[in-house]
């Protein structure tokens, strides 16, 4: 008798049985917070959300159901539309470059460097902080009118000016930031670089290949998975992020409402007018947005992601 057959015969026994049970018990209490959470603060939450995306709803009152007024409110609203167009250059110019960078990078970490665990943990150290309300009041300050790089500007005799202040150049010092924080692609890239075999390059050498085309045609298509997870990753983060935006206008999304990132107006709607009704209408929006790019990018990866099978 085979040993599945042994352990399906004692499974038969009153004592497998018990067991069993015991088993079906242990596994259930463990997923039990899982299952709380999932409920509690997931999906309960989206529901009421849903529910709430069609009434008037400001926090005092009870909900007043308008049907798709909301929607229709949407469709008018000119900061909105401002606010799709400034999240969506934010996310469309700082992901990609941020990948360039990371991706750089981690393909100079991979040549085999001293000290290479401390240079990583330095490098993805930007990653843990980007985030952060103390970087993001760092980064007012060092585009300040008198702040670092305007006094760095001065002892070259450039003339600099409120880099944050200006319309023309608020979004892009909150794009650089996002480019600072490319600790956690460059890891992943760096992992993926280490998957490589040495002996594609070893072939590619001898055939005379240069250390640019191997780059484009063994490295990027090996890579196109990780850039391809890298990418959807990173996509969905920037199109949620707030704190920078938040702190560096001071919850403005100033000057002009170039810095208005679509999830700073979502929270002005939500909890400075207490809309909640129209902020809940404006959430599942930008689920719809995400949920279409990240499908556009899961159709799309066939064309140019390349897998071992």
């Amino acid at each position: 008798m085979s040993v599945v057959a042994e352990i399906r015969e004692l499974r038969k026994t009153p004592k497998g049985e018990r067991r069993k049970n015991k088993d079906n018990k242990a596994g259930h209490l463990f997923l039990l917070p899982w299952t709380v959470g999932l409920f509690g603060i997931t999906l309960f939450p989206m529901a009421a959300s849903l529910y709430l995306a069609f009434t008037d709803y400001n926090l005092l009152q009870s909900p007043n159901w308008i049907g798709l007024d909301n929607i229709t409110r949407m469709i008018g609203d000119d900061r909105l539309h401002n606010s799709i167009q400034v999240t969506f250059t934010y996310v469309f110019v700082g992901v990609p470059i941020q990948l360039v960078v990371s991706l750089a990078i981690a393909m100079l970490l991979d040549r085999g460097m001293r000290a290479l665990p401390f240079y990583r943990s330095v490098f993805y150290l930007p990653s843990m902080l980007g985030a952060s309300v103390a970087i993001a009041v760092l980064w007012r300050q060092i585009f300040g009118h008198s702040g670092l790089i305007n006094q760095v500007l001065a002892m070259v005799g450039i003339e600099g000016r409120g880099w944050v202040s200006s319309p023309d150049t608020a979004l892009a010092t909150l794009i650089i930031l996002h480019v600072w924080t490319f600790g956690a692609p460059m890891v992943i890239f760096l992992a993926g670089l280490r998957q490589i075999p040495d002996m594609y390059y070893e072939a590619a050498s001898i055939d005379g290949a240069s250390r640019f085309k191997q780059f484009f045609t063994i490295t990027i298509p090996l890579l196109t998975p990780i850039i391809f997870f890298n990418l959807v990753l990173q996509l969905i983060g920037a199109f949620q992020n707030f704190t920078q935006a938040f702190v560096v206008s001071g919850g403005t999304g100033g000057p002009a409402d170039s810095t208005l990132f679509y999830t700073l107006y979502l929270y002005q709607q939500g909890f400075n007018r207490f809309d909640m009704g129209y902020a809940s209408a404006m959430a599942w929006l930008l689920v719809l947005i995400i949920s279409a790019i990240t499908v556009v990018n899961f159709w799309l990866s066939k064309y140019w992601v390349h897998y071992d099978d």
